[in-house]
């Protein structure tokens, strides 16, 4: 007996036109965008518009198809006007229009500044929802690749010894220019030549001249800790009249530094250290979560490679916010955010930190996690309440779910949306871009809580 199979037919027309609304699920992710995108106030956007010239693009669904392709992993603007032809939700946000892949980065380039307003308003649409609330909150730093290599970069060392290099040449060579009977010389060429070595020469006192500036800022960040370390050191001497054991803080050396390096295709990047892939051309990228919707309630990027002096932008990011989303109450995070400065900082806000001091031993033994802390020490600073605090069973219980709540955030992003690197280049516009992927995943979670 044959198989009986289904019919396979590519060329019977429809007898009516086919709707792609009726061919999404009333669930779908694509559905939830636009109807959240509609509720947004984007009179700001529609504003920038002069009126004039040929008909464009409504800004509603360009930010309706720059969400739900963040959202699904689709970052490139040649890949979004490839899947609203091919991509059954992606026809549905672009109500069946096609936008070509210039209009597209266009747009993404020139809407970058509102998008934090976008943001705040999501969150606002989130809170109506019943979805979430500030209070408590978990902060962390994450690295991600900047759209330039490593090895496009050039260091201090190297820029002085090309500079001497390169100059040698162009003298060289305008002194061949000038001996019009030295046959030996193709002199034809040398014009070329000659303007290749200028061209860089500039590019790297350029770069020098860049790689100096940080140098001048590092050095009055530098020198500004130093005295106060001195001052604390003196003082603490004079209270207890007792001099300090070990060798006093170096002072800090003015200039730039051998390894000090700076990169051709983005200079606002840098280079930073990464958990698992040495060293990367990269911005650092902060986010604050909702430890219980994990909904990101805050973030921006910096060039710094370590997260030490970030709390208290990330603490204005979060105060910023419209007063009906909630007070900030607690926080926790890493040891990368630790210091006195940081603690006194949550302590003069009235706000209780859960930031460890340090790592944590792994596995301890029953009686070290059964036994208690104690009383709390009587007339205790702001960083030794917080470390009695953490001692305590709710404190550590408080502690323990940030890296359950903050850390998949960043896994989410990154293996589930899939990004792991920036399009565009200059802090400003990798900031735009972060807020982007910061709505985006804002979108796709409050899809999964409603």
């Amino acid at each position: 007996m044959s198989a009986i199979f289904r019919l396979v037919d590519r060329d019977t027309a429809y007898l009516l036109p086919p709707s792609v609304d009726e061919w999404l699920p009333e669930d779908h992710l694509a559905r939830f965008v636009v109807e959240i995108v509609d509720q947004l106030d984007i009179s700001d956007l529609e504003g920038s518009y002069t009126g004039s010239g040929s008909e464009a693009y409504h800004p509603r669904m360009m930010l309706a198809l720059l969400f739900y392709s963040y959202a699904t992993g689709t970052f490139s603007s040649r890949k979004m006007e490839a899947a609203t032809y091919e991509s059954v939700p992606m026809r549905y946000v672009a109500a069946n229009q096609h936008p070509d892949h210039d209009t597209i980065c266009t747009f993404r380039r020139r809407f970058l500044e509102p998008l934090r307003d976008l943001f705040v308003q999501i969150l606002l649409i989130a809170h109506q929802m019943g979805l979430v609330e500030v209070g408590d909150v978990a902060i962390d730093g994450s690295k991600a690749r900047a759209n330039a290599s490593k090895h496009k970069a050039m260091s201090w060392k190297r820029a002085c010894q090309l500079e001497e290099q390169l100059s040698e040449e162009v003298a060289e060579m305008m002194a061949h220019a000038e001996e019009a009977d030295n046959e030996s010389i193709d002199t034809a060429a040398i014009p070329e030549e000659l303007a290749l070595r200028q061209d860089r020469l500039e590019q790297i006192r350029q770069a020098k001249a860049m790689i100096e500036e940080r140098a001048a800022q590092r050095y009055e960040q530098e020198k500004a800790a130093y005295e106060k370390k001195m001052a604390d050191r003196q003082a603490k001497e004079k209270r207890t009249g007792k001099k300090t054991p070990g060798r006093p803080p170096a002072p800090p050396e003015p200039g730039p530094r051998e390894g000090d390096q700076v990169n051709f295709t983005d200079s606002e990047s840098r280079i930073m250290p990464t958990s698992n892939n040495g060293w990367q051309q990269a911005y650092n990228v902060q986010s604050s979560v909702d430890m219980n919707s994990y909904m990101i309630l805050g973030g921006y990027v910096c060039q710094a490679t370590n997260d030490k002096q970030q709390l208290e932008p990330a603490l204005d990011d979060l105060q910023d916010l419209p007063d009906e989303l909630g007070t900030l109450e607690k926080i926790a995070a890493d040891s990368g955010y630790f210091s006195e400065e940081n603690i006194q900082e949550t302590a003069d806000r009235t706000i209780t930190p859960y930031i460890a001091t340090g790592r944590q031993k792994h596995h301890p033994s029953w009686t070290e996690r059964l036994a208690g802390p104690g009383p709390p020490p009587d007339e205790a600073t702001p960083v030794e309440m917080m470390k009695w605090r953490l001692k305590t069973t709710e404190g550590r219980a408080f502690y323990a779910r940030r890296k359950s709540t903050v850390e998949p955030v960043f896994g989410i992003i990154k293996r589930a949306m899939g990004f792991r690197q920036f399009l565009l280049r200059g802090l400003e516009k990798v900031t735009g871009e972060w807020n982007l992927v910061q709505c985006a995943y804002n979108l796709k979670r409050m899809h999964a809580l409603a």
